[in-house]
């Protein structure tokens, strides 16, 4: 029986389970993983992690982008400016949030997505 490409194709939240791994091999904190279907326009799914410096951000950054290109995942968008503590990669049906504590508070994503379902990966 031939293999079809649906059976072959990674699912997103094999994708989003390769993503956060990466980010929890290199000490993310406060990983979620918020379903905003139907409430987003732009993505699915929002992995929002938190790093304790901007060093330490890069390093998620670095991790996550290797595991996602060997993966195959295609990226629409990354935010490359180290500095400005968040970093965003824009896999299209999820999207990759890494904030320093001081911008996830500032911004709290988290609670302007509170009506969004947590998924448990």
């Amino acid at each position: 029986m031939p293999t079809t490409k649906k059976q072959t194709k990674r699912s997103t939240l094999d994708e989003i389970r390769m993503a956060v791994t990466a980010i929890e091999d290199k000490k993310g904190e406060s990983i979620r993983v918020l379903d905003v279907r139907g409430k987003s326009s732009i993505t699915d799914y929002l992995v929002l992690s938190t790093g304790t410096s901007e060093p330490h951000l890069k390093a998620l950054k670095g991790a996550l982008d290797k595991v996602l290109k060997e993966a195959g995942v295609h990226l629409i968008g990354e935010d490359r400016e180290v500095g400005s503590g968040w970093l965003i990669v824009d896999a299209f049906d999820f999207m990759v949030h890494l904030q320093t504590q001081e911008m996830r508070e500032l911004y709290q994503l988290d609670r302007l997505w509170a009506d969004a379902l947590e998924v448990t990966l």
